[in-house]
């Protein structure tokens, strides 16, 4: 039988229908019978019957049901069959564990490639990466107000917003990257609290949140899966509360760079869609409220000047030409149409 956080029962409930759930000690049952595994005290919310967005999505399902494949067998609670890595990765993984080797999390060791726009791919698997790379996130003193991390992955934002004040809740559909954020907020001393879930179908009780932000996440889906997500992300706000999402603007000098690269074809899978500006800020303040956009980069997608000590020195003129502009656009606005990278923050009313 699993433990299970009461906070669970209080603040969740069935992803698809929006009822109260119970724990049998196993799993968390709704009023209608559908079920959702508990694993290791982690809600796992995915709604198993609908097309997922990410493949690591369907092998979180798998996992949590207890369909573990051989790699994940030689590495109990870490779930690498539902982390977006390579085959040769997971093997890399698998040493750092056994040895011992590296001072942060093993998994996050491989996972933090991604970051900050690919700046940090030469640290790869690199066993002496000494920190964790936690950004300074742009909100308002959070002052002990909730805030849902929507595509958390291993905990970059929830970190940051925690530090920054908020009560965090991170939700990711990969098992293995949440497990991964939980080791990490542990080791550094945060309180988050997180779920295994999809940004379409948010297993949270209406007005839960004063606050939600997302950061190259909803980016990757489609504008049908971006619509519900936003939809769902209403419901769970409170009134007045603001969501704050990064998003791929298309008319950015590297984003038409990625267009024409993929000979300006519709994008599939996870690949990264292009929103032109003007379209953002009109379906952000329909489905939700009054939106704001503002520029968070130029030059590619994540750049943080919050990141610069860490960044290879090729990259450094990169980030500081793009927070220049950045700057220079709060004074100029349409050069907001030009960004790679916007955040709309929308408010709802």
């Amino acid at each position: 039988m699993a433990d299970l956080d009461p906070w669970y029962l209080d603040h969740l409930v069935c992803p698809v229908d929006k009822s109260a759930l119970s724990f049998d000690g196993h799993r968390l049952v709704s009023a209608n019978g559908r079920t959702y595994p508990v694993v290791e005290g982690l809600p796992v919310m995915l709604v198993a019957e609908e097309q997922q967005t990410m493949d690591i999505a369907r092998a979180s399902i798998d996992r949590a049901q207890g369909r573990a494949s051989a790699i994940d067998a030689r590495a109990p609670g870490y779930y690498l069959e539902s982390l977006g890595i390579s085959e040769e990765e997971k093997l890399r993984v698998l040493e750092l564990i056994a040895t011992g080797a590296g001072t942060i999390d093993p998994v996050v060791s491989l996972l933090v490639s991604g970051t900050s726009g690919n700046a940090y791919v030469h640290l790869r698997g690199n066993a002496d990466v000494a920190f964790y790379p936690i950004p300074t996130i742009e909100l308002p003193a959070g002052d002990g107000r909730s805030l849902l991390d929507v595509g958390c992955n291993w905990g970059r934002w929830s970190i940051a917003a925690t530090r920054a004040g908020y009560r965090v809740v991170g939700i990711d559909p990969s098992l293995g990257a949440v497990m991964a954020a939980r080791r990490v907020a542990k080791s550094l001393g945060v309180d988050v609290r997180h779920v295994v879930g999809d940004a379409r179908w948010l297993p949270f009780k209406p007005d839960s949140f004063d606050t939600a932000y997302s950061y190259s996440v909803l980016q990757h889906l489609a504008k049908d899966n971006v619509r519900l997500a936003l939809g769902e992300l209403k419901r769970v706000l409170k009134p007045g509360g603001s969501a704050k999402i990064q998003m791929a603007a298309k008319h950015g000098l590297r984003s038409l760079q990625h267009q024409a690269r993929r000979g300006f074809r519709e994008p599939v899978d996870f690949e990264v869609r292009y929103w032109p500006v003007a379209e953002l800020a009109r379906v952000f303040a329909e489905l939700i409220g009054p939106t704001r956009v503002t520029t968070d980069c130029y030059f590619g997608l994540g750049w943080q000047w919050s990141d610069y000590a860490h960044m290879r020195p090729m990259h450094k003129p990169i980030l500081i030409a793009s927070e220049a502009l950045k700057r220079l656009s709060n004074i100029l606005p349409p050069l907001r149409y030009v960004a790679d990278s916007v955040f709309c923050t929308a408010t709802k009313v």
